[in-house]
């Protein structure tokens, strides 16, 4: 392994170790129990949801992304699942409001947990990272550019929740596989 493959993997590590366990399984236990996810995240953020709405499918859960055709509307019982790492993002902050005043919660993953956005917020999921909001002069400390550790961390942790969600769903990694696409 090259020294810049270590130092990433190392500072990865070092954002994961300090997520906040409570706030995995609140967040894990938020989406278990929700009637309908709808997930939104801006660029790479989206991306990383978009990956995570997939495994949520994969578990029998009813996961859509909006902007999509076939996103549902969210109301009492669903949840919003929206992701900005700088803090805020006019468009995170608008479906925010839009789907509190509906009746759904909804949980916000972000390296910013203080940021105003967060007020709509049922649960905010905190990934202690560099985003691109922070990745110039003394507040850059990755050696990965611009957002990317905050988008890698994000994968990782889905990746984790997933798991705990399968724990918690009693569901197998067979059940998992017979809702993966045949279509490939």
């Amino acid at each position: 392994m090259t020294s810049r493959f270590g130092l990433a993997l190392s500072e990865l590590g070092i954002v994961l170790d300090a997520i906040d366990p409570d706030e995995i399984a609140a967040a894990c236990e938020m989406i278990a129990t929700a009637g309908r996810i709808v997930a939104y995240g801006c660029g790479r953020e989206g991306l990383q949801l978009r990956g995570l709405v997939m495994r949520l499918h994969h578990l029998g859960l009813r996961a859509a992304m909006q902007g999509d055709m076939a996103a549902p509307p969210v109301g009492k019982g669903d949840l919003l699942l929206v992701s900005a790492g700088p803090g805020e993002l006019p468009t995170v902050t608008a479906l925010m409001r839009i789907a509190r005043d509906a009746g759904a919660e909804v949980l916000f993953v972000t390296a910013q947990p203080r940021t105003p956005s967060a007020v709509f917020a049922t649960r905010v999921l905190t990934i202690p990272a560099q985003t691109m909001a922070s990745d110039r002069g003394e507040a850059a400390t990755s050696i990965l550019p611009m957002g990317s550790l905050f988008e890698g961390a994000m994968f990782l942790l889905f990746e984790i929740m997933v798991l705990d969600l399968r724990g918690r769903l009693g569901v197998s990694p067979e059940d998992m596989r017979a809702r993966h696409t045949n279509l490939e």
